[in-house]
């Protein structure tokens, strides 16, 4: 053994890294051991792979997956760092969505705590009787894609609103004219790839630089609605009491559902979001 030659079990004790997880990591070729004695199989390490290791053990605790890991240690090898930024700038993202599920999760449960755990007040949910209303047509400005729920509403909200308040559309005097909305043109709930619009009314003569977004009218609809008062996440309960009012009424559904944000959860609390759900039905 050579005197830069450092055994599995001394570098185990130097990085932190479990003799289980070096096993692993030469196994996958993300840190491979510059010396193996040929009789034994026993290990040996050289201090240049220390930091090596310590950038492994970083990303491992960050939450990246070791593949990912290893096109991160092959990107820095050729100088890529735009692709390393990417990746990080993609799973701060990633984080930031997750602490605020989490951080909603708490909320709940800290409610659920002083009902004594009684499960129907764990979203302290209000739900007006549904009715069956007209709903005129209207003239919107919408944008449809594809993704997650809670990425995807979110950003073309934000898109939408950007370019509503835009300075050449506010000189045109764009006025909105109703809630920001959403649609969902789907027939099932889908974790991933949702066929999600979101529609803003407005007036005006409208400067649009986005080749997706598109200026529509909404046709006029027959639907039955209600009005839910509380979190995102329950939203739910809602459509479950107007799915139940359709089968006592015998009246049959149509798609898209729609949803009209009332509030906005950067400036009341969650309890107090107010979200009108619309589901068409057919004319008799």
């Amino acid at each position: 053994m050579s005197v830069d030659q450092i055994p599995i079990g001394k570098f185990s004790f130097m990085t932190r890294l479990s003799q289980k997880a070096l096993r692993l990591y030469d196994r996958k070729g993300l840190l491979v051991p510059e010396a193996k004695d040929p009789f034994t199989g026993y290990r040996y390490y050289t201090v240049s792979q220390l930091e090596q290791g310590m950038k492994i053990k970083t990303l491992c605790f960050l939450g990246f997956p070791l593949e990912e890991i290893s096109l991160f240690l092959d990107a820095e090898s050729k100088g890529d760092f735009e692709y390393i930024g990417t990746g990080f700038r993609k799973k701060l993202e990633q984080t930031r969505l997750e602490i605020g599920q989490l951080q909603r999760i708490e909320g709940i449960l800290q409610g659920a705590c002083k009902h004594n755990g009684k499960v129907m007040e764990l979203f302290k949910m209000s739900i007006t009787e549904p009715i069956i209303k007209e709903v005129p047509e209207m003239r919107v400005i919408s944008k449809r894609e594809e993704g997650t729920f809670l990425v995807t509403i979110g950003k073309l909200i934000g898109e939408i609103c950007s370019c509503v308040e835009s300075p050449e559309n506010q000189r045109n005097h764009v006025k909105v004219t109703g809630p920001i909305m959403f649609l969902y043109h789907g027939e099932e709930y889908k974790e991933t790839e949702a066929d999600i619009e979101i529609a803003l009314p407005i007036s005006g003569r409208i400067s649009v630089e986005d080749s997706k977004m598109e200026i529509k009218t909404l046709p006029a609809i027959k639907a039955i609605s209600a009005i839910y008062r509380g979190p995102y996440p329950g939203v739910e309960a809602g459509f479950s009491q107007i799915f139940s009012y359709a089968r006592e009424k015998n009246l049959e559904t149509l798609s898209p559902s729609r949803e009209l944000y009332f509030n906005d959860p950067a400036e009341v609390h969650e309890e107090e979001l107010m979200t009108e759900i619309q589901v068409p039905i057919k004319e008799k």
